[in-house]
Parts: C-alpha cells; structure tokens; sequence
C-alpha cells in the first residue's frame, strides 16, 4: 500500500507520519509537496500536523488553496481513505472535506499532553482494529481544537455515526466531546489527536497504530476483492 504524506510549508509533523507507516506498518510512504497536482500513484492520502502557512489569517484556510488540494479532493472522491490530523483536520474543515470550523481552546492555551479518547464509531476504515467504547491514549497538541458545528450538523453527524472518537475529558472545549468525524462517505476522517504519536509502547502508547494498520486492512480486503 502506497501512503501520500502530504508537506505544506510549515508542516512539522510530517516526518512522525512518514516514520508510523514506514517504520511501524512496515508500508511504503512518500513526502508529496504542496505544490503537486497528482496522487493517482496513492492508495491513501495523510495530512499532518504542524502550522501550514504560519496558520497566519485563520488555521488551514490557506493551505486548502494549495495545488495539491485538488488531488486530495479527488482522492476524497475516489474513495480513497483520507486523513487530516490536528493542522490537517483543520485544512480538510476549511476545504469542505468535513462539516463544522475549529476555535481557539477554552481557556486559550496550547495543550500539549496524553489524552483519553473513546472510540464511539468502530465501523469505519480506519477504526475496525478497535472496539466500540473502547478507550484509547493518544496525544494532543494545539491551540486551535475546539470542533464547533452548528445543531442540524450536530445532529446528522450523531444520526449518520460520523463522530468516530470523543474525549473522555473534553482538554479544550469541544462540542459534544468530538475528537474526530468522517465525511458521509467515511472515508474521510480528520482528527485532532496524533495517532502517529502513539504507535510504539516507548512513546507511551502504541493505541494510535491501530488506526493505521486498520486502513491497510481494509484496503488489502477492498483489494482483494477487486483484483
């Protein structure tokens, strides 16, 4: 399976992203720059973390004009699974990837520490490895992830299964506790936590290489199916 790590100026975790897969799922993944129009050669697209664009004017809202988000839109509707963590989340909400906007935390403090999340959606691509209500330690780090949408939007998010992970301790005043939400199709997830971060027990957990080791399975069953 080929993984696209997705680089935008001021991205900082892209190498971590590029490390989980090569080095922990033991598949092939490539830095694919900003300025790229093409990723018809992936099987899955990664957005990470990091300040692309210095996060000036708002976080993401310049990133989603780069080159390359076309491809990842295209990718999106491909079918292809997509995920945007923490900065990438933010730039997938900015390109209407994903419903609702993401504010400054309560209390207005970068938070950077292990959390509890629980799993609320266990039927998703990236989230069969785990267990519905299952509790999983992930790290955060920003100042921008307090996930707000409007009530009809909470409500069909709640109806279609979309929220994919709460956090058991809301660390900076999410609605509803959202941690992470896939588009109608699920196969677009933005989430604020690092999984990447989290998938060797020497970092303190190893929770968050489920979810990728439950992208490639899906994708070798899809393949297998279809080939």
């Amino acid at each position: 399976m080929k993984f696209a790590v997705i680089v935008f100026p001021g991205s900082n975790c892209d190498v971590d992203m590029l490390s989980a897969i090569q080095d922990e799922l033991g598949e092939e993944a490539t830095f694919v720059q900003h300025t790229e129009s093409d990723l018809s050669d992936f099987d899955a697209v990664l957005l990470p973390g990091g300040f692309s664009y210095g996060d000036y004017l708002r976080s993401g809202a310049i990133a989603r004009f780069s080159p390359v988000m076309s491809a990842v839109v295209a990718a999106a509707e491909a079918g292809k699974p997509v995920l945007g963590v923490c900065n990438g989340f933010q730039i997938l909400l900015e390109a209407g990837l994903l419903p609702g906007a993401m504010r400054r935390n309560t209390g207005l403090k970068f938070i950077c520490r292990p959390v509890s999340l629980r799993v609320e959606n266990a039927e998703t691509m990236f989230t069969s490895g785990y267990e519905a209500g299952q509790e999983i330690t992930v790290p955060i780090a920003h100042g921008e992830g307090n996930y707000f949408c409007d009530e009809a939007t909470l409500a069909e998010l709640r109806e279609q299964q979309r929220i994919v992970f709460t956090y058991t301790d809301n660390p900076n005043g999410s609605l509803a506790n959202i941690a992470g939400i896939v588009n109608e199709r699920g196969n677009v997830l933005g989430m604020m936590p690092h999984p990447e971060r989290a998938v060797n027990a020497l970092l303190g957990s190893n929770d968050g290489l489920t979810l990728f080791s439950s992208i490639l399975k899906n994708w070798r069953q899809h393949h297998a199916l279809t080939t």
